[in-house]
């Protein structure tokens, strides 16, 4: 763990609320979000992990973080329409997040894959997440789960913010990303079909906020080369600047803001920072 500053660890160290990121679509039509707002403890721990970084500077010199992945397809039968993705469209999917993560010295290596005909766990938001999560987890607290369903209501996908917990609580089983089978590669959600859907609940799943969160005051997501951004974008709006009174134009490109797939291309270097400093306390 590269943290000099003891208090910083300790603080980093204690016990946060788990969090779940949320994307909800209502009738699937455009990206917007259900996530809960972070708590007031969850922005001081922001804040001061900006103040250290910024004292630090981006620690660009850093060995690659592999994350092993195991992929869980859950369907509600054998048919595409069930559901039921091929492997093809698995590596598919993880062959995208290495793109996207690739720059930022972030690797996934898919360990396994398993597919499950359950028609209650193949639809998200009926009680059926703990369970099914029991079952069909594997790895550590480091291990990256992902959970393709066939049916996640209004949602595109979320995650679970990384946090401190104990191997074997409920916390510890949810962990991970669930995430609608139609937005992998290839997949039939028009826009929503290049795979980065997983690219934007992953940056949750190591610690990143939306990039217009706070909108065009205070500390926003608490990254400091991501323009202030007063609202989700949509599509692409190229020169959209939704805080004029702030420096640079919205990060429409970002991964962690909501434009259609093929506007996605970036994660800042201090998001890249911010993303190894919560996968260093927390999960390695």
């Amino acid at each position: 763990m590269w943290f000099q500053n003891l208090a910083l660890s300790a603080l980093l160290a204690a016990p946060a609320l788990a969090a779940v990121a949320v994307e909800a679509r209502p009738a699937l039509t455009a990206f917007s979000c259900g996530t809960r707002e972070p708590t007031e403890s969850e922005f001081r721990l922001a804040s001061i992990l900006a103040a250290h970084e910024e004292a630090q500077g981006n620690l660009t010199a850093r060995a690659t973080i592999n994350i092993d992945v195991y992929v869980h397809v859950v369907a509600s039968s054998t048919s595409l329409s069930g559901g039921y993705l091929t492997q093809a469209s698995v590596n598919s999917q993880i062959s995208t997040l290495n793109t996207a993560y690739a720059p930022h010295d972030i690797a996934f290596v898919l360990k396994g894959t398993d597919w499950t005909v359950n028609s209650n766990w193949a639809s998200d938001g009926n009680g059926y997440e703990l369970t099914m999560k029991k079952a069909l987890r594997k790895g550590t607290y480091k291990t990256l789960n992902l959970y393709f369903l066939k049916d996640m209501g209004s949602n595109l996908g979320y995650c679970y913010f990384p946090t401190t917990v104990t191997t074997g609580s409920n916390n510890y089983y949810l962990d991970g990303c669930t995430i609608l089978y139609t937005t992998v590669p290839g997949g039939s959600l028009a826009n929503y079909n290049l795979g980065h859907t997983a690219t934007h609940e992953i940056g949750h799943w190591f610690g990143l906020y939306h990039t217009f969160q706070g909108g065009c005051t205070g500390s926003g997501d608490y990254i400091a080369d991501t323009p202030a951004q007063a609202s989700a974008s949509s599509g692409c709006p190229t020169g959209r600047d939704s805080c004029p009174s702030q420096a640079g134009v919205d990060p429409i490109h970002n991964y962690m803001d909501y434009s259609y797939d093929t506007c996605y291309t970036q994660f800042t270097p201090n998001q890249k920072t911010r993303m190894f400093t919560y996968y260093n306390t927390y999960r390695a």
